[in-house]
Parts: structure tokens; sequence; C-alpha cells
């Protein structure tokens, strides 16, 4: 089992950091293998809709982006976790996110997908609901814990004080790594669910 974690907060060692590592551990007590990988301090760049990826296989700008997609195909899971800016996600992840999710053709379905949300005080619910479409447009099971999936600190190392946040992060792991166990041996015995052809439709005609 492999879960990939995108840390989207620019500071390395802040309070998202604690939160993944509170799941890091109990990913290593599960017998899960995780990687994080520092997405907020790179240089990402929006999507330009240029349709490249369709053709290349890959998005044209070649940068953390095409880095994560191969991890990201190879992986049985994947958190993406975020400091809360303005009650929404980094600008640099959801960058990031929208890349990575549209240049990729790979099958996701039945990937885990958790989300996670810092901040000093508000707007995790509404980052935290921001980050879960990325999994429910793509059919990925979205994990979850005892509460939304959030942790609480302003100054760095604050959230190491969040008793009940890093409790969620420590549930929310087990969660995810049960979930994963179970669906690779769903799929070991009973395949993924037939996918119809898809139905595009355009509200304006």
């Amino acid at each position: 089992m492999k879960v990939l974690l995108l840390n989207g907060s620019p500071r390395v060692n802040g309070n998202t950091m604690v939160a993944l590592n509170e799941m890091v551990k109990v990913f290593a007590e599960e017998g899960v293998e995780a990687e994080i990988i520092q997405v907020g301090s790179r240089e990402t760049r929006g999507c330009i809709a240029c349709g490249a990826c369709g053709k290349n296989g890959k998005c044209v700008f070649d940068d953390v982006v095409n880095e994560i997609a191969p991890k990201f195909e190879e992986a049985d899971g994947i958190v993406v976790a975020s400091p809360v800016y303005y009650a929404s996600a980094n600008a640099t992840l959801i960058a990031c996110l929208d890349r990575l999710f549209y240049s990729t053709s790979f099958d996701k379905r039945m990937k885990v997908g958790a989300s996670v949300a810092v901040a000093r005080r508000g707007g995790c619910s509404a980052t935290f609901d921001e980050l879960n479409k990325y999994f429910t447009i793509s059919g990925m099971p979205v994990a979850s814990s005892q509460y939304w999936n959030s942790v609480h600190g302003g100054a760095a190392g604050e959230a190491l004080q969040d008793a009940e946040g890093l409790q969620t992060m420590k549930n929310l792991a087990k969660n995810m790594a049960f979930l994963m166990k179970s669906i690779a041996l769903g799929k070991e015995k009973f395949g993924l669910p037939e996918r119809e052809p898809h139905q595009w439709t355009n509200f304006i005609r």
C-alpha cells in the first residue's frame, strides 16, 4: 500500500506539516508506505486550458505536477493538505491540483482521497469542501474521521496543542488505511465497477 501526501503550505515545517506527520506515523503502524511532497513552496502556474496534455500525456509545463503524476498513478491513496487563505486553499496547491487531475488520464476510481485544512481559526470547512471536489469528480472514495479533517494553529508549531485536531488526523489515517486495504481486496475479488461511456452534456446548446 502506498499513499501520497501533498503539503500545500509554503511553510515547510508549519502547522500543515504537523497534521501530515501525525498521519504518517499511523500509516507506518499500518504498514502503508507514505511520501510527503512539498507543493506550497514550489513555483506552480495555473492551467491555461491548452489541451496539450491530451496529446502529450502530460502537462506542457514541466514542473511539480509532472513529478507528482506518476507517483499519484502508483499510489492507492492521496492526501491533500492546505492552510486556509480567505476560507480557501492555498492558490499554489489549487493550481497544482487543477493541472494534476486534468492532465492525467489514468483511472483514478477507487483511489482513496482525503483532504486536510489547517487554520488559526475559521475557514476550514469551506477549504475541506473545496479540496474534496477533486476526488468526487474522479470516482474516488473520500476518507473521513471523527470530525471534519481540520487542525488549528496560528504560529508555527501551535497545532501540536490541538489535541482533538491531532486525534482527528490519527483516525483519518486509520480509516484511510482500512479503506485502501479493503478496496485492494475488493478489486482482487470483484474488479472495478463497469464504467459506461461518458455522456457529455452541455448546459448551453
